[in-house]
């Protein structure tokens, strides 16, 4: 009897030396700095304050490095600025009392989690207080929130969905939108994706974000919601649509299955994961769906190194107004 070989997956070099000190990291202080160290500076330590490498390991008289693995900037001394820095400096974990360790599972898990991790694993995973995972949490997803990027094109698919609120069916609303937030997803066809937490679905609201977020050259792809009508002349490509209220799902390429399976994506985790997300912070978990779609052709431990890389040059505060 024959039996099958087991199926290789293809690791790049790169991945697997990430992967084999993921676990080391996530269990021992000194290997997460190290592995943060690595993942952020490369062989060239740098300082995050004046970019300078003229920067010097500081050490006890043991020779061993010091509890707080503090460096020393030459430049910056000279310049009569704070010399000192750590790898935490300009990131979302500086200043947090959370070791490190504990920051390397984090980024781990939510970067490699398709639907996402709730705070409550994070918590029985490392023994954190349930507090401390929701704040080491929200600043991952905020590492993750995008950068200013050029405008999707080609075809973009475009499509709006609801989330939360109780009860389903309200009135003569028989979509069941009442009390629900809704979010706005275009996604280029085997590239990125944008999502916008918005106001309404009006269409002076949802053509504002295509003119904002696709370029005039693409082509716009959606469903027969009305809101979207006569924004087909500003685009190169036209304007096409399904028509799903009469089951008509695909018409040769016009078709919004990929918008739909990243919102099946979103709300599987959102429902099954999560649960309850607040109007408020639903923007952030809108960017930790985004950020792991538009890195989903890389291996796991390259995505959780674009994370880390991510995080740095953000800080969010409790009490931000703009930011929190």
């Amino acid at each position: 009897m024959m039996t099958k070989k087991p199926k290789v997956q293809n690791r790049s070099t790169k991945d697997d030396v990430v992967i084999a000190a993921l676990p080391a990291a996530c269990a021992d202080e000194t290997a997460a700095v190290e592995f943060m160290e690595k993942q952020r500076w490369g062989a060239t330590p740098a300082c995050p304050r004046c970019a300078s490498v003229d920067v010097v390991q500081l050490k006890g008289k043991d020779g061993q490095r010091h509890a707080n693995f503090r460096w020393f900037c030459r430049d910056c001394k000279k310049a009569k600025q704070n010399p000192q820095f750590t790898v935490r400096t300009g990131t979302v974990f500086e200043d947090s009392k959370i070791e490190l360790r504990h920051w390397c599972f984090g980024f781990w898990r939510a970067a490699t989690s398709k639907k996402g991790v709730s705070a409550l694993e994070i918590h029985r995973q490392t023994g954190l207080s349930y507090k401390s995972c929701l704040f080491m949490l929200a600043r991952i997803r905020y590492a993750m929130s995008p950068e200013p990027t050029s405008k999707l094109g080609g075809d973009v698919e475009i499509d709006e969905t609801y989330f939360g609120g109780k009860p389903r069916y309200k009135g003569k609303n028989k979509r069941g939108t009442y009390g629900k937030q809704p979010v706005m997803a275009l996604v280029e066809r085997k590239g990125r994706v944008k999502t916008k937490v918005v106001a309404d679905v009006t269409a002076k609201t949802l053509k504002a974000v295509i003119r904002e977020t696709v370029d005039s050259s693409a082509r716009l792809i959606s469903d027969e919601n009305s809101s979207y009508t006569g924004i087909g002349a500003e685009f190169a490509g036209g304007h096409h649509t399904v028509n799903h209220s009469a089951k008509e799902y695909a018409r040769g390429d016009i078709s919004s299955n990929t918008v739909e399976s990243f919102f099946a994506v979103m709300k599987r985790g959102l429902n099954g994961i999560y649960h309850n997300v607040s109007r408020k912070h639903l923007h952030r978990y809108m960017a930790e769906y985004e950020f792991r779609w538009n890195h989903r052709d890389l291996e796991d431990g390259e995505r959780t190194v674009a994370a880390i890389k991510a995080a740095q040059n953000k800080r969010l505060y409790y009490k931000d107004p703009v930011t929190s």
